[in-house]
């Protein structure tokens, strides 16, 4: 799939790395908006229209928690992706709760960060097709959920998901009743069962837990050491 002139946003304050990082977007062909702090970022981004954001963490002026943030209540589809030369898990973790799709630490290949940023262009633009007979619409008890548009609706109500919400809802869906493992889920959503994703993966139960708490017939079953069991009423549409 060729991602030629789609458009990043880069925040990023160390000016060495911008510039690389830019140099090798641009190689690739995307074009590439950079600022080196966090409120320029969010002005260009509302200013833009961006197909993905690599925000790094330790920013001046606004951090890219902060702004990433800012960025989800504008928009809670384009994929957001971190920057971060932290190893303390709550920090990753935090990254994950406000929204992001994914983190790479640094140091950094360019060509993992080439890969990362082409798996959630592809995610973003398309349902590969591995995923064309998955779910893409069914009703979980009260709720109406419709995979392509990310959006979960519950008579008048409704609310977009992020990209990553709304892959482990349809996973969950796919799979009602049933005792699903952590790597399970994590390999399956997220493709990997790393330690730090998995960690994540509580934060996201949480948030899935309070968007469908109206529904009394709706449980995320938490079984200790081993994963979850999803049990809802569901009618594939």
């Amino acid at each position: 799939m060729d991602f030629t002139g789609k458009k990043i946003l880069l925040v990023e304050d160390d000016k060495t790395l911008n510039f690389i990082v830019r140099d090798n977007l641009e190689e690739a062909g995307y074009n590439v908006t950079s600022t080196e702090d966090g409120q320029e970022g969010l002005n260009a981004f509302n200013k833009g229209d961006f197909d993905l954001c690599l925000f790094d963490v330790m920013l001046p002026k606004m951090d890219g928690f902060t702004l990433a943030k800012k960025v989800r209540e504008i928009n809670q589809i384009i994929p957001i992706l971190f920057l971060t030369a932290k190893s303390m898990t709550e920090d990753k973790i935090s990254g994950f709760s406000i929204g992001g799709d994914d983190y790479i630490t640094k140091p950094f290949s360019m060509e993992e960060l080439l890969m990362r940023i082409k798996v959630f262009l592809k995610r973003s633009t398309t349902v590969p097709e591995y995923e064309q007979d998955e779910i893409k619409q069914c009703k979980i008890g009260h709720f109406d959920f419709y995979f392509d548009n990310l959006i979960l609706q519950n008579g008048d109500n409704k609310r977009t998901l992020t990209y990553k919400e709304a892959e482990l809802l349809r996973y969950f869906c796919e799979n009602p009743n049933t005792v699903l493992s952590r790597s399970d889920i994590l390999k399956n959503v997220w493709g990997s069962d790393d330690y730090y994703l998995g960690r994540s993966l509580d934060v996201f139960i949480s948030r899935l837990r309070k968007y469908l708490k109206s529904d009394p017939d709706i449980k995320i079953i938490n079984l200790h050491g081993i994963g979850f069991r999803f049990n809802a009423p569901i009618e594939i549409k």
